[in-house]
């Protein structure tokens, strides 16, 4: 029979203690937690506007600007390895291309169980949203994430300590006559900006409706506006009218559902980490940040799914039973 290897606890013992003792070190003397300074909307990076838009106003570099721009950089080279995989004739995929395959033959075959004949209409926005949002959800994983940045200051704000040139550490020491500091990192979890998740909702309930339009042609939107039998048979026509306003109020909602089921869940796992690093920096936050993306992964899955259901739904008439 096969050996198992076993953890050799005299012979790595010296390296755990090791790890204890430099991560002791650290947060005393090099970088010690501090309370965060965390506010719903995202962090302005520059003080001053970019531009001044006529009616909309000053337009402000924010932090979640850098993040959706990262998002989309990491997509672009993720599409961009994939077809040069297949340029290249690789029948076996390797490394990231196996990854998005894998990925991507499981939404098309999500996709083609529920949507049946509508399925190329329907699998490239479920695909699309479900890629950026799990994208975005992923994006702590990459150092520097929410701690790097640049200091503001601040009425409550912190101590700071020069490490050489434009470069400065943080102190724990609260600044007394507001001559303290804050620090407004560079990048910050894109799907913790309300913008962000609400124009993903709005993206997801529009292209339903146009999927509706799509299928059913402007009968589609009878299950909203419903009076054909107001005049011949007058009760249940008013019933009928009532379930229309009531589809209404149910696809505008849908927005809010959306928009702060992402965002609140996100925002939640990002205050967490913050608190669990500012009272038991040792180990502890890791287990939160694991958590964190374990959630990021199912919430781009539900976001995702719900999307594709809502469209399925809006290729299938009022009462009507899809076959596929």
């Amino acid at each position: 029979m096969e050996k198992t290897r076993k953890w050799k606890w005299g012979k790595y013992r010296w390296w755990v203690f090791g790890l204890f003792f430099l991560t002791w070190v650290s947060i005393t003397y090099i970088a010690s937690p501090i309370q965060p300074h965390i506010q719903v909307a995202p962090e302005r990076i520059l003080l001053e506007p970019l531009f001044t838009l006529p009616v909309l106003g000053d337009f402000y570099l924010v932090n979640t600007l850098p993040s959706l721009l990262l998002v989309d950089i990491i997509i672009i080279l993720m599409a961009l390895a994939v077809k040069k995989a297949l340029q290249g004739g690789n029948l076996v995929p390797k490394g990231i291309t196996s990854i998005v395959e894998m990925l991507v033959e499981v939404i098309y075959n999500m996709t083609e169980t529920s949507a049946g004949k509508y399925t190329k209409k329907i699998f490239p926005w479920f695909a699309s949203i479900l890629i950026v949002v799990l994208v975005a959800n992923f994006m702590k994983i990459i150092p520097g994430m929410e701690t790097i940045g640049v200091l503001h200051h601040s009425d409550h704000g912190y101590e700071i300590q020069s490490l050489g040139g434009n470069w400065y550490n943080i102190l724990p020491e609260e600044a007394h006559d507001g001559d303290g500091y804050i620090v407004t990192p560079f990048f910050r979890g894109v799907s913790t900006d309300l913008n962000f998740t609400l124009a993903l909702a709005l993206i997801a309930v529009f292209m339903t409706q146009f999927i509706g339009v799509q299928t059913q042609g402007l009968g589609y939107f009878s299950k909203f506006i419903n009076v054909s039998t107001i005049f011949k048979k007058p009760a249940l026509g008013f019933i009928d009218f009532l379930v229309g306003f009531l589809e209404l109020i149910s696809e505008i909602a849908k927005i809010l559902s959306f928009t702060f089921r992402l965002f609140g869940v996100m925002f939640s796992g990002t205050v967490l980490v913050a608190l669990m690093g500012s009272m038991l920096p040792i180990f502890a936050p890791a287990g939160i940040f694991l958590f964190e993306l374990f959630m990021g992964a199912i919430q781009a899955f539900v976001f995702g799914m719900l999307t594709m259901v809502f469209m399925v739904q809006a290729t299938q008439g009022h009462g009507e039973h899809a076959e596929h």
